[in-house]
């Protein structure tokens, strides 16, 4: 049984920095590709970050620069350090393993 566990979300002001945590159990790990996505009230599901294998990274433009996702293949972990956060960032981030399974998702609310 695949499981994928965010946790890290909350509440923060426009500036600040989150760090946001899913560990995965039921997959093999280090062989899969880990993304992080968001959604907004209103809006669809967008991709944030992808780290495919390895040390690969791949940000969408509105958060290039500011946020980082990583990964500890040890602790079956996929990280995104978020810094220098904008109100637009609120959402729901979700973690997705192989664009297949999904984690439950963690508000993120920045306030202005």
């Amino acid at each position: 049984q695949v499981q994928l566990v965010e946790s890290g979300g909350g509440l923060v002001q426009a500036g600040g920095s989150l760090r946001l945590s899913c560990k995965a159990s039921g997959i093999v790990f280090s062989t899969s590709a880990m993304e992080w996505y968001r959604q907004a009230p209103g809006k669809q599901r967008e991709l944030v970050a992808s780290i495919p294998v390895g040390s690969l990274t791949i940000y969408s433009d509105p958060v290039k620069g500011r946020f980082t996702i990583s990964r500890d293949n040890a602790r079956n972990t996929v990280y995104l350090q978020m810094t220098s956060l904008k109100p637009e960032d609120t959402a729901v981030y979700y973690c997705c393993a192989n664009r297949r399974w999904w984690g439950q998702g963690t508000q993120v609310t920045v306030s202005s």
